[in-house]
């Protein structure tokens, strides 16, 4: 392998990871594509603000009317079938858009439609494909092996793919989303690489006690362990006070920093890069900081961000700000993820990923409408100093906590390294 191959898919980690990786990636450039193409589908169509951010709507709601139901199925079937059934389920449906398109009979409504099947179809996707790294890679290994597929992430769904889905639109409209058809048909084919995965396993129970339904065993199981419950909890608050600045960050960039719209982009951008930045340092932090000290230290920076975008004024402070906040998001998000993975069943990895999504998506919508309320009724700089105030207030109710969820023994291995709290 050459010296990149092994930067970028250390032989350790086996060829089974590489087709994951190698799918994620093309997968995520599809979604990129997407990211820009879709808007400006729903912009040439209407000028409906409500119709325009009902587009993105539609893809978050099957995380809540399916998501603990795609996390019961993920656990209870072959889980690398399940992606390629869903990543071609996505497929055929932007095949359906893209006639459509051709034949001149797209609606607002077809596009709202296919917006909805297409999200319901990426739950099922996400939810099995994020119970499959701890399959495939030993636990010491899950660190390194979620910031990879954060970088494809950041590289293909937030750098590569909104600019190019941008251009290929103004070509025509459907020219995006046959590269997207491709990129997603493309995904399918490297994940059958991966040798069949077996449907994780539990004990069964010698006892007479009824049959538990697989969605509450996973809540159940939640509620009992302590350190993965209270992640979940940490991330669904502060999924709400991150969405209510970031729901009218466009407003607060053209209006309040009068940057314009290129400079808003600018913005997106430069968390982008620091999110690069951030993966890339990854591995040095995971041998050298506990994680503890690392979750202590991303939230406190959060916290700390939202005060800063509350007080400034200048477009440079809020680029090296937006720049700093790429860097450590993804560094807390390949951390909890990392967490979660080592410390629940494989049995029960798609329901415990499904309940965390689900408070991702639910934070994000309810973090969005209240960003707008407060907004509307105390100016643009007021949701900054609501997510201030209630991340902060977060972080110190956690701050013990903290230390539980980093020193928890893993069930599915001992990491190659020291994680307990200093």
């Amino acid at each position: 392998m050459s010296p990149l191959g092994e930067l970028i898919a250390p032989r350790r980690l086996g060829r089974d990871f590489r087709w994951l990786l190698a799918s994620s990636w093309t997968s995520n450039i599809g979604d990129g594509i997407a990211l820009s193409a879709a808007p400006l589908l729903l912009a040439s169509l209407t000028s409906s603000p409500l119709l325009v951010a009902a587009g993105a709507m539609m893809q978050f709601l099957p995380w809540l009317l399916c998501g603990l139901v795609a996390g019961s199925i993920a656990d209870h079937h072959d889980r690398r079938r399940l992606v390629m059934l869903a990543n071609g389920s996505r497929a055929v449906i932007v095949l359906g858009l893209v006639v459509f398109l051709a034949t001149g009979q797209v609606t607002v409504a077809v596009v709202l439609a296919s917006a909805f099947l297409y999200g319901t179809a990426e739950v099922f996707a996400d939810t099995a494909g994020s119970t499959l790294m701890p399959m495939l890679v030993r636990p010491g290994d899950l660190g390194i092996g979620n910031t990879r597929l954060q970088a494809g992430y950041l590289v293909g769904n937030q750098l590569a793919g909104p600019p190019l889905g941008a251009f290929l639109f103004a070509l025509g409209s459907f020219w995006p989303f046959l590269l997207q058809i491709v990129c997603v048909s493309l995904a399918v084919v490297l994940i059958s690489r991966i040798a069949r995965t077996p449907v994780p396993a539990k004990d069964e129970p010698t006892t007479d006690a009824p049959k538990v339904h697989p969605i509450r065993e996973g809540l159940q199981w939640l509620r009992a362990h302590p350190p993965v419950r209270t992640l979940v909890v940490i991330i669904l608050v502060f999924n709400v006070t991150w969405a209510a600045p970031w729901s009218i960050l466009v407003l607060y960039a053209t209006e309040h920093l009068d940057m314009g719209a290129v400079g808003f982009g600018a913005l997106t951008t430069a968390s982008a890069i620091g999110g690069l930045a951030g993966t890339a340092c990854f591995g040095w932090l995971e041998r050298h900081v506990s994680f503890a000290t690392l979750m202590r230290v991303c939230l406190s920076l959060e916290v700390l961000m939202h005060l800063a975008l509350a007080l400034t004024t200048i477009p440079a402070v809020a680029f090296i700000i937006m720049f700093g906040f790429g860097a450590y998001a993804f560094i807390w998000g390949t951390i909890s993820t990392t967490v979660r993975q080592r410390l629940v069943p494989l049995h029960l990895q798609g329901r415990i990923a499904s309940v965390n999504m689900v408070g991702v998506f639910g934070g994000l919508v309810i973090g969005q409408l209240l960003g707008g309320l407060i907004a509307q009724g105390w100016g643009l700089t007021a949701p900054w100093w609501f997510a201030f105030g209630g991340s902060a207030i977060t972080l110190l109710l956690v701050w013990r906590s903290i230390s539980h969820i980093a020193a928890a023994r893993p069930v599915l291995g001992e990491p190659d390294r020291d994680d307990d709290a200093a």
